[in-house]
């Protein structure tokens, strides 16, 4: 008896070591091969000429470029990664519209000029593609400058557009430097050269410059939008005094042509429901690498203008 219950659980033993054993082989069989597609993966996006939709049918389908999070030479939506995306978007030959979906507060007025730039020359280049910004939760200021430049704008009736201005950011510690008994020592050469320094007085002369700066560049956003809009928008003080608006009252003052998502104007406006994502996407290394390139060059004070 003692022996039959011996040989019983040996043999039951045995059988579920075999089992652990395929179950362990079906799961380095699941990761070898999620490995493999992930190797064919980077293979395929490393190729100079590889573009996304040849790994779909015949069928045309619609271009989809992210903007998201603040614009900046070293954000995830610098011109160097939209311009990318776009050119490749326009290239596929079986991309039937592009979108350029946005959720972005603005930033760099000369980044996102050159995006703006870039639409306009690659509508120029393939007039047969038809370009559509969608705003999600907002597109202003900046965005809002790279929206324009789409053939039409549409958003969600709650999202935030609009924030037509330029913006100068800074702080003074002057008050704080006296009670403290800091000596601040700034050797300039040139006049001008130390203007707007926060540890000293500041200067109606400096402030005066500042201020025709900004109305300079704020005119040149204006005028990119009443390029972009042309008569579809109410021409008043109020639109480019730098407030937002709702989608919905946004389409009232013209700023956006119809209320919809990405997945709306890909099925309903654009005819090809299919949406293919040419976004660049930075690698976990490319990340790492600008964080630390980031952490090493920041400044403690900085002045700079933004769209935002």
């Amino acid at each position: 008896m003692t022996d039959n219950n011996s040989d019983n659980f040996a043999s039951a033993f045995a059988i579920e070591a075999l089992r652990e054993q395929r179950r362990a082989r079906r799961w380095n069989n699941f990761f070898k091969g999620l490995f493999f597609l992930y190797l064919v993966g980077i293979l395929l996006a490393t190729l100079p000429n590889f573009k996304p939709g040849e790994l779909f049918g015949g069928d045309k389908f619609t271009a989809l470029v992210e903007v998201q999070g603040v614009i900046a030479s070293d954000s995830d939506a610098s011109a160097d990664i939209i311009v990318t995306g776009l050119r490749a978007a326009f290239e596929d030959p079986k991309t039937a519209g592009v979108i350029i979906r946005i959720n972005s507060p603005g930033g760099s007025p000369v980044q996102s000029g050159y995006i703006n730039d870039e639409i306009y020359r690659l509508k120029a280049e393939y007039p047969e593609i038809p370009v559509y910004a969608v705003i999600q939760d907002i597109g202003a200021s900046g965005a809002y400058y790279v929206a324009v430049a789409a053939n039409e704008i549409y958003a969600d009736k709650a999202s935030i557009v609009g924030s037509i201005g330029v913006r100068m950011d800074g702080f003074g510690f002057v008050e704080s430097m006296q009670k403290l008994g800091i000596e601040r020592r700034l050797l300039t050469a040139g006049e001008n050269k130390g203007f707007l320094d926060p540890f000293t007085p500041v200067k109606e002369n400096d402030v005066a410059h500042v201020r025709g700066l900004l109305a300079e560049i704020h005119e040149q956003f204006i005028n990119t939008v009443r390029k972009g809009r042309q008569e579809r928008f109410s021409e008043s003080p109020e639109l480019f005094s730098g407030y937002v608006w709702s989608g919905e009252r946004s389409l009232e003052l013209g700023l956006v042509d119809a209320l919809g998502s990405a997945s709306f104007v890909a099925r309903e406006i654009i005819g090809a429901k299919e949406i293919v994502d040419f976004t660049p996407r930075r690698t976990v290394l490319d990340q790492f690498a600008r964080r630390i390139g980031a952490s090493l060059s920041e400044k403690l004070f900085s002045s700079e203008f933004s769209l935002r």
